[in-house]
């Protein structure tokens, strides 16, 4: 399948069937808790349908004495902006049906972007919802680490990338750790 649309399409009806009966969390890998640092900023994301949940790496984050962010999402064609979370402080309806943290809460430059998947391959490249908000966010924060969240049905063989994909430095799912070989 080349045509995007059909095979995020596709890949969103193989993850919300798997989430739907799922018992696994996605898997917490010391090369994660390798990365993490008193103060350090770990942005994240509410799951929204099927999505995989990132709460155990935000978990073993604050354990560690992070900082939690989470998009901010304006429309389609804003760029998304990382706000402060504070889990005491509730959250916000976004467009999207996202959860977000209130639009007065402080940004924050991430150290770590835990992103959602739409799709993923063995070489890092992934497919996400298509807006590009993710893409842009690492081009303005080249120096995060990337970090796919996915279930392990969501991979495929190979996904082309366009040239303004940015690839990810590893994918955590519920089976396994992935990096590049």
């Amino acid at each position: 399948m080349t045509d995007k649309k059909a095979l995020r399409a596709a890949l969103r009806a193989r993850r919300d069937a798997f989430a739907a009966t799922a018992v696994e969390a996605i898997r917490v890998d010391p090369a994660f808790v390798a990365l993490l640092a008193p103060g350090c900023v770990v942005a994240s994301y509410v799951p929204v349908g099927g999505e995989a949940d990132p709460a155990p790496l935000e978990q073993v984050a604050l354990a560690h004495g992070c900082h939690l962010a989470l998009p901010q999402v304006l429309d389609r064609a804003t760029p998304l902006r990382f706000a402060l979370y504070d889990p005491a402080t509730p959250l916000v309806p976004g467009p999207f049906g996202l959860r977000q943290p209130p639009h007065d809460a402080p940004e924050a430059a991430p150290d770590v972007v835990l992103t959602p998947l739409v799709g993923f391959d063995r070489v890092l490249n992934r497919i996400g919802q298509g807006a590009g908000h993710y893409d842009r966010a690492f081009a303005a924060f080249p120096a995060a680490h990337r970090i796919g969240i996915a279930w392990s049905v969501q991979e495929i063989d190979l996904i082309q990338p366009d040239p303004w994909d940015v690839p990810l430095h590893a994918i955590a799912t519920e089976r396994a750790w992935i990096v590049r070989a």
